[in-house]
């Protein structure tokens, strides 16, 4: 409330100042004319301009009308058309383009004052000083500064939508820190389930080993046995974080904390802890990527603590065998007696094996594949990873791979900036607007549309800015002819006042030509052409001064023959 209050006041000011401005050109107006009807021609522009200014804001298509009209009555009175209402008339147009985005309305309004400004003169039966002022001047008071209006405000659009289109950008920029936020929570919950759950399951065999030893007492048992429990609800609590922390399918768990042991390292932890675990390593070993390397670690690992989990007394045999081009991991765990606790593969149908979910997401995306599932001899988890990770093979939801993001240093490695994830088929981001926008963006590449709405306020600017500079040539390449040859025919007809008296009635016209202008004036008023001449005269009317929109005195010479038979004056003004 307090801020619509504080516009309502900021306007209430700006229009108090736009009147005090057009109020005190009206004034200076007044002043110069002289005028001897201070209501009609003060105080009446005056109320009206206190109407009209406001409605400027609501209703500026009415107000542009209302000032018009002050002009009209320019164009009624005798003595000249001009007046200091067009300044009001181009400042209320110039608001009428700033403040009404369409422009068929708008013209629509210009035209119908365009045409009532000539319909007065039609009716009035105006001299041609007042149809050149209705054509020319009037017209322009109208287009020109409704086309800068127009302009000024594509321009404002266009700095309103940059400043925007940067806050989104800011926007996006918190959001791209975010998800590198929640990635690092998904990397940490990735490894507290690879690494931590995986020791945790050993140390809770070998606890339950230790509760088998017939050298123990029965309160040493029960102390084991608590232990045992106190792991097992650590594990629990682990894999609830974990499912708290998890992010969604599609990220990239390929990357997070290095991995310092190798395969036989946890194979020989896992021995050692007393799990019947057999393996084997068939064919030579290649040179394999360490992401490549970490995924068959991260296999053997979940596969090891879902057997330990799962069916604890049970053997495992783990093989892994080395082709040419991609190296084959096979986890084999015999199935629980009957009776026993459930075997590895009830694990994800009972909702609560994610690390076998998240496993798959990581040989999927090094570029291979993994099998899980009953079969001949117990539980299977069979991975085929190559020995290169590769990214055609990857299916779904591409996942944000390492990019160098714009602003950022090279080798700082995080979340790919939006241009990056717009170009990857599938990803829902939205190209970055700025490159969008730059010349050189690759054809096929599709406009967000925050770019589309910039370049079309763009396209709109140019296309203002063009019309306001063609508009005038248009309007000069029309009006000026004709206002050229209407000066030259005002000009070449005045005949000076002391030429004027050296004309003597009597004479003939050879012997006055040098003092006559080249031509008479063609477009005396209709109270000079009514006024008594001499019968048989003919009579032609030549201007008394240069002034091109006010009226001036005509001389009248009344001819008979050649002969000059009288000469008079007829004054500008009705009588």
């Amino acid at each position: 409330m307090l801020n619509t209050r504080t516009t309502s006041a900021r306007s209430a000011r700006r229009d108090a100042a736009l009147w005090t401005v057009l109020a005190a050109a009206t004034g200076y107006g007044f002043r110069d004319a002289g005028s001897a009807s201070p209501a009609l021609d003060l105080v009446l522009p005056l109320a009206v301009l206190a109407v009209a200014v406001p409605w400027s804001r609501r209703r500026p298509g009415a107000a542009v009308v209302l000032v018009n009209g002050l002009c009209v009555m320019g164009l009624a009175d005798a003595s000249t058309p001009g007046n200091a209402h067009v300044l009001s008339l181009a400042a209320l147009s110039c608001l009428l383009g700033a403040r009404v985005a369409e422009a068929r309305r708008p013209l629509l309004v210009l035209a119908a004052c365009a045409a009532v400004d000539l319909a007065t003169c039609a009716v009035l039966r105006a001299q041609p000083v007042w149809w050149f002022y209705a054509l020319t001047v009037l017209p322009a008071a109208l287009l020109l500064p409704w086309l800068a209006g127009r302009h000024w405000r594509g321009r404002r659009q266009l700095v309103r939508e940059g400043w925007r289109l940067a806050r989104g950008l800011e926007e996006r920029q918190h959001l791209v820190a975010e998800r590198a936020r929640l990635t690092e929570r998904a990397e940490i919950a990735a490894d507290m389930h690879d690494s931590l759950g995986h020791a945790l399951s050993l140390v809770a065999l070998r606890a339950g080993a230790l509760e088998l030893s017939p050298d123990l007492t029965d309160r040493d048992r029960a102390d084991l046995a608590d232990l045992r429990g106190t792991i097992a609800d650590a594990v629990e609590q682990v894999r609830e974080t974990v499912a708290v922390l998890q992010d969604p399918p599609g990220r990239d768990t390929g990357a997070g904390l290095p991995v310092n042991d190798t395969v036989e390292d946890l194979l020989s932890r896992a021995v050692a802890s007393g799990v019947p675990v057999r393996w084997e390593r068939r064919g030579a070993s290649p040179p394999l990527s360490c992401l490549v390397e970490r995924g068959l670690y991260r296999v053997v690992q979940e596969a090891l603590t879902n057997a330990t989990k799962h069916a604890p007394d049970c053997s495992i045999s783990v093989r892994i065998t080395h082709e040419p081009d991609r190296t084959r991991v096979s986890v084999v765990n015999a199935v629980p007696s009957a009776g026993g606790p459930a075997h590895a593969g009830a694990g994800p149908a009972s909702g609560v094996g994610r690390g076998l979910i998240g496993l798959q997401e990581r040989v999927t995306v090094l570029g291979g594949s993994l099998r899980t599932g009953s079969g001949s001899g117990g539980f299977h988890v069979t991975a085929v990873l190559p020995h290169r990770a590769t990214t055609a093979a990857r299916t779904g939801t591409p996942a944000p791979r390492p990019v160098t993001a714009p602003g950022r240093p090279a080798g700082i490695h995080g979340p790919a900036s939006p241009s990056e994830t717009a170009r990857r088929p599938g990803w829902g981001m939205a190209p970055d607007p700025i490159r969008a926008m730059d010349p050189d963006t690759a054809p096929g590449e599709v406009l967000p549309e925050s770019a589309e709405r910039l370049a079309s306020v763009r396209s709109d600017a140019r296309r203002r800015s063009a019309l306001a500079f063609v508009a005038p040539v248009v309007a000069a390449v029309f009006f000026v002819p004709s206002a050229v040859y209407l000066a030259w025919q005002l000009t070449t007809s005045v005949l000076p006042p002391a030429r004027f008296d050296e004309l003597t009635t009597g004479r003939p016209r050879t012997e006055l030509a040098p003092l006559l202008p080249a031509r008479a004036y063609p477009y005396p008023s209709g109270h000079a052409r009514s006024a008594p001449r001499p019968p048989g005269a003919r009579c032609e009317f030549y201007r008394s001064g240069r002034d091109l929109l006010g009226e001036v005195d005509l001389y009248r010479l009344c001819w008979s023959g050649d002969t000059l038979l009288t000469k008079d004056t007829v004054p500008a003004g009705r009588p």
